[in-house]
């Protein structure tokens, strides 16, 4: 396996531990931390997803903590589900990009795009 294939399957792996985090939380850490991690060495095409997948966890945390904050008000609970929902489709557009070996189009997005 070249270097270059094994950073890709590093950047998969890290989608797969913030998806599988979802129902194991410190998973989506350590995620987090490999994505710091690998940004710097790595090409163009990985930086992109690794930025994203970095957003994507701080955006993801922020959207968690206020919607958690409005369940005292009950609304919260929608916005939560809202917020995993957004979750699972920014790391599966990531996964598809990645198996396309394309560079995310707009990691620094705050919405799906």
């Amino acid at each position: 396996m070249t270097e270059s294939s094994s950073k890709a399957s590093t950047t998969k792996i890290i989608y797969i531990l913030y998806l599988v985090g979802l129902v194991m939380p410190l998973l989506t850490i350590i995620g987090l931390v490999m994505a710091y991690i690998n940004i710097e060495d790595s090409e163009e095409l990985l930086q992109s997803h690794y930025r994203f997948q970095i957003r994507t966890f701080w955006i993801g945390l922020l959207f968690s903590l206020v919607s958690s904050l409005l369940t005292l008000v009950f609304i919260g609970y929608f916005f939560l589900i809202v917020t995993v929902i957004w979750f699972v489709i920014r790391c599966v557009k990531g996964l598809k990009f990645l198996d396309q070996q394309q560079a995310h189009p707009n990691a620094v997005t705050w919405m799906i795009d």
